[in-house]
């Protein structure tokens, strides 16, 4: 990936000390300025290059669009649900988190939920507290043979897993993307939410907060369930239906819940903290020592890697290309070190490293490949994209095609000796590659060398070496 420069970055909440300092010593401009208010936030935003929150902040687009300054979005945590990633994508700013910095912080609360689930524990130490020596109130039952539904299977899911497999639990799950092999490889099943509500004893979330997850668990999943169904969010407020859960403990459908995140942080509806059978926290997933300062020091680490053009990790706004490319009007873009990436992976780096190359250059139209994809839908240009296994494709050559108004134009190019160029055009195979730089034109005729004399003109200064050497065959023949 080309660096992107990065001078100063806004800290708007609470980090760990490793994050200032990791920017600092690379030179990054650090300002700290918790606790601000939207409109102070929007009016300090248009001085810096990048923003880094936690969950607190609310980035919104009217906080984006404030600014043509803004280059990044760090958020040091997991999940985006608080920047409008939609809009960061539109105006160009890259989005990223940290996915694996509290993975085990909230994959041992979890695990702390379900246990405290399983016996009772708060409310026992309530009783306790209280003056009561209530053995027969707080009767618990094992963990031991019971059957775990982990709705979510990726690094926090996983890691529920192997914990509570060793308690004995048989562990089953759910996941839209993580292979059944893979997850089978560490211990879990998978099957669809139909045959997995009925079968779990325990149920816990770890899946993003989207229009596909609101409400994952309703009145009708907890219908499927099994009497008195005991369920954990530590995910994100909204994945269970809070109304439906009320009604589920209500009526005995669910036995118990362990909840860390609410549809509204601090909830002001106090039902479900309130409720005998509702173990709750403030939303501590993240919270331990560990966590924080692995999340600040990583969002720091990527910034800085970003800045200097090695990686890009955590990225959500857009995938972002790793290293540079093929360009000239259909700006095609490939993996450099096509030896050790897989061609197949690239292709929607390419795709929009192409599209860049079609929009640049309109009017009012400013691509980048964070936002060029949005742009190319609203200018209502139709993208298709696909992988050959073929011999070619595995000599790393690329192949864009464009069509216009019922014509078709064809390019192909690759990288060779770590220059981009322009193998073929329009079925016409150049002799030599063409080094894609600056301004070039191409001109499509028959093998006529009167003609090439005739287009480029008898001035002095005109020299006609390089345009000779592009000569193609097959055909027609391209100058």
């Amino acid at each position: 990936m080309a660096p992107i420069t990065i001078r100063s970055v806004l800290i708007s909440e609470s980090v760990d000390p490793r994050c200032r300092a990791v920017l600092e010593e690379n030179g990054i401009r650090v300002t700290e300025r918790p606790n601000m208010k939207t409109e102070e936030l929007m009016a300090e935003i248009q001085n810096y290059d990048g923003l880094v929150v936690r969950s607190a902040t609310k980035v919104t687009a009217d906080i984006i669009n404030a600014t043509d300054n803004l280059k990044i979005i760090g958020r040091a945590g997991t999940g985006v649900d608080n920047v409008d990633v939609d809009a960061a994508t539109k105006k160009g700013v890259i989005v990223m988190n940290t996915p694996s910095g509290n993975t085990i912080s909230a994959a041992e609360l979890t695990c702390i939920m379900l246990m405290n689930l399983s016996r009772n524990v708060p409310q026992a130490t309530m009783s306790m507290k209280q003056g009561n020596w209530d053995r027969k109130k707080f009767m618990g039952s094992e963990l031991f043979g019971k059957v775990l539904g982990i709705v979510g299977l990726g690094r926090i899911g996983k890691e529920v897993a192997s914990r509570m497999q060793s308690f004995g639990m048989k562990t089953i799950g759910y996941d839209p993307i993580t292979p059944p092999e893979v997850s089978a490889s560490w211990g879990v099943e998978q099957m669809s939410l139909e045959k997995l509500w009925p079968q779990c004893d325990y149920i816990t979330v770890h899946t993003p907060l989207m229009p596909s997850t609101v409400g994952l668990l309703s009145d009708e999943t907890f219908a499927l369930c099994k009497r008195g169904v005991k369920v954990v969010n530590c995910a994100r407020g909204g994945i269970i239906d809070e109304a439906a859960l009320l009604r589920a403990l209500e009526s005995g459908q669910c036995g118990g819940a362990g909840l860390d995140v609410f549809v509204e942080e601090p909830p002001k509806d106090r039902s479900l903290v309130n409720h005998p059978n509702v173990i709750s926290c403030p939303h501590l997933g993240a919270s331990t020592k560990e966590a924080q300062a692995r999340c600040g020091e990583d969002i720091a680490l990527q910034i800085v890697d970003m800045v200097k053009g090695k990686n890009l990790i955590g990225a959500v706004s857009q995938t972002v290309v790793l290293s540079a490319a093929l360009w000239g009007k259909f700006e095609m873009m490939l993996i450099n070190e096509i030896k050790k990436y897989s061609m197949k992976t690239s292709t929607g780096f390419m795709t929009s490293a192409v599209l860049v190359g079609l929009l640049d250059g309109e009017s009012g139209c400013c691509p980048n490949l964070i936002n060029v994809l949005s742009l190319a839908k609203e200018c209502g240009i139709m993208v298709n994209q696909s992988h050959s296994a073929s011999n070619v494709a595995a000599e790393g050559l690329c192949q864009v095609e464009v069509g216009v108004n019922g014509c078709s134009y064809k390019a192909i190019g690759s990288v060779r000796g770590g220059v981009p160029v322009l193998l073929e055009l329009s079925d016409s195979v150049f002799r030599q590659p063409v080094t894609l730089n600056g301004n070039l034109l191409f001109f499509k005729a028959s093998a006529d060398p009167q003609l090439l004399t005739s287009v480029i003109g008898k001035r002095p200064h005109v020299s006609n070496s390089r345009l000779w050497q592009k000569w193609g065959t097959k055909k027609g023949d391209l100058k």
